[in-house]
């Protein structure tokens, strides 16, 4: 059996990205570890739903360990970074923020999990963090020098499909607005390109609980946000695969052709 380590930016990325993935890790027998960078105190929330004296950190924190639990993880760990806020916004200048962090001294915290831990793989983001907010993008530097450090053997940069995205908005153009919309991020950009994936991994079967740890992100994910309103099959088509590039070692064959199809090694491999 290996151990997975997937780090994330805030509480909620690791479900919406790659919940089905470490869900069916767990489920074959794997040790999980979910790493993130960042507490979420930035992000929106519905006036009302916090508690008296519970900040967005500590919601995010409880919620991060309820959808750990639902997916199987074995071990939630948190950074302690400040959430940076979207690009160009003043949080990006908070001196305790991710994006502000010294890539070597973070990588080195996270390196600290890697060995206590085992790590046989690492899974970081794309260069642009998936859609350019700074504290993803941070997670690519952060994660990268962290494996190298550690001296981690397979590394995996989770992302979005883009021209799977596109071609689903042209199926559906009269479809409710999706993230991908949202004018501050430039679709020219977001995920990877059909041709640089290399990994697509099928989770169909672990929807349920991917569906559920989402749900668990309540603060960020209300049950009729964008996420969670998706009829069950538009759900499946949009959410059954997670997509990753193998960056470590360097994935030799065609993205397409010879694409893989699970980012861990099973026993006998």
């Amino acid at each position: 059996m290996a151990t997975l380590v997937a780090f994330h930016a805030h509480p909620d990325d690791e479900s919406i990205s790659m919940g089905g993935t470490m869900a069916r890790a767990a489920a074959a027998g794997h040790k999980v570890v979910v790493v993130t960078a960042t507490d979420g105190a930035v992000g929106e929330v519905d006036e009302g739903l916090l508690g008296n004296g519970e900040s967005l950190e500590m919601r995010r924190s409880a919620e991060l360990q309820r959808a750990a639990t639902i997916l199987g993880i074995d071990r939630a760990v948190q950074l302690g970074y400040r959430d940076s806020g979207m690009m160009g916004t003043a949080d990006n200048d908070h001196p305790d923020c991710f994006w502000q962090a010294d890539v070597d001294t973070a990588a080195a915290k996270l390196a600290a999990v890697l060995s206590e831990e085992g790590a046989d793989v690492l899974t970081v983001y794309d260069g642009y963090g998936g859609y350019g907010h700074p504290d993803h993008i941070q997670v690519h530097r952060v994660g990268h020098a962290a494996a190298r450090l550690a001296g981690i053997g397979r590394v995996y940069e989770a992302s979005m499909n883009r021209d799977r995205i596109r071609a689903m908005r042209a199926m559906s153009p009269d479809a409710e607005e999706g993230p991908e919309d949202d004018d501050r991020f430039d679709m020219d950009k977001i995920g990877l390109a059909e041709d640089e994936i290399t990994t697509a991994v099928d989770v169909s079967d672990w929807l349920e609980q991917k569906r559920a740890a989402m749900a668990a992100h309540e603060s960020q994910i209300a049950e009729d946000s964008w996420f969670l309103a998706l009829p069950p099959d538009v759900f499946a088509m949009s959410f059954g695969t997670e997509w990753f590039r193998r960056v470590v070692p360097e994935f030799a064959g065609d993205p397409i052709a010879d694409r893989e199809d699970w980012i861990l090694t099973e026993p006998g491999e």
